[in-house]
């Protein structure tokens, strides 16, 4: 039985299924070529990331797919509730990128509190002739110990965002439609730890009180942040959107910025992934990561290991 793994999958993933008695294909299909690819050596089961969409045209031409499995957790480039009423099933790695995407989440708030993003563009340039003016163009930096973070959507990934903000010293509020409370672990060693519990509070007053404020959310219809929103805002506020693009408006965030409500953000998301817009990209105030939340070696192995014991798990008795 053949596995396409379209967007790529560890060694360690590719050893569980081989030993399985699974074929692993890891040629990299454009697109447009998918469904070809997939009838001609009767592919059973696709593994994808974000980059390849699996839509009702390739639900529909690929009679010989039973799972299509994504590696990590939003699923909005497959159309899961067709291909579901089609019999295939649909598997993903909801906990595996959590920590993977936290981090990031902070490498963007250090870098935009002690202006990182700017410094590492003008010290190449100027570094050497301009060493005393940038030094005090950057002199005023702020610490995140003491301040208060707004994690809106308190899943896997808020509640290791809120994890690593309770080691900094960081107060947390935490928003979500669904969920009302959570009990986070902060460990430390020795096999200490606490326990802190959160409880989740309207978004209206995490704007109001947050200075920084992180989304961690599914794809949405609607912006959730746009001009309403940061009229709400502290003056000086830092914006993390390391979940998905659309979820806030792109203009208004560039206006917030410019206007200085906003002091910084950090995106690794855009509206129009791959081309984001060339104002967002040249903003002196943003930094800017090309959507690689989940790009760490230990999630890329943990995701490939999940993925590969759930088609085991599903599919042993067809093998």
């Amino acid at each position: 039985m053949k596995i396409l793994a379209n967007d790529g999958i560890s060694k360690a993933g590719i050893t569980l299924l081989e030993n399985a008695g699974f074929e692993v294909i890891t040629t990299k299909v454009a697109q447009e070529q998918i469904i070809n690819y997939i009838n001609t050596h009767q592919v059973a089961v696709l593994l994808v990331r974000s980059a390849t969409k699996v839509r009702k045209d390739v639900i529909d031409a690929c009679p010989s797919l039973k799972i299509i499995g994504r590696g990590g957790v939003g699923m909005d480039n497959i159309d899961v509730d067709y291909a579901i009423s089609k019999d295939i099933q649909v598997i993903n790695t909801p906990a595996s990128s959590s920590n993977s995407v936290a981090e990031l989440v902070f490498a963007h708030l250090f870098s935009g509190v002690r202006f990182l993003y700017d410094s590492n563009r003008n010290m190449p340039l100027e570094g050497d002739t301009r060493f005393n003016d940038l030094k005090k163009a950057y002199a005023n930096g702020i610490e995140l110990r003491g301040k208060t973070i707004g994690i809106i959507g308190f899943g896997r990934i808020g509640q290791s965002v809120a994890k690593m903000a309770l080691g900094l010293g960081m107060k947390v509020i935490a928003s979500d439609n669904f969920v009302g409370k959570a009990a986070i672990k902060v460990d430390f060693y020795n096999d200490q730890f606490i326990n802190v519990e959160i409880f989740t509070e309207p978004i209206e007053d995490l704007l109001k009180h947050s200075d920084f404020v992180t989304l961690h959310v599914p794809a949405q219809k609607d912006y959730i942040i746009g001009a309403k929103e940061f009229s709400i805002m502290k003056d000086g506020v830092g914006i993390i959107n390391c979940s998905r693009g659309g979820i806030i408006n792109e203009v208004e965030l560039i206006e917030a910025l410019d206007n200085n409500k906003v002091l910084f953000a950090g995106l690794d998301v855009f509206e129009d992934e791959p081309t984001p817009a060339v104002q967002v990209l040249m903003h002196p105030q943003i930094s800017m990561t090309p959507h690689i939340g989940a790009a760490t070696l230990e999630a890329q192995e943990r995701i490939s290991v999940e993925l590969a014991e759930q088609i085991i798990t599903l599919l042993k008795h067809e093998i």
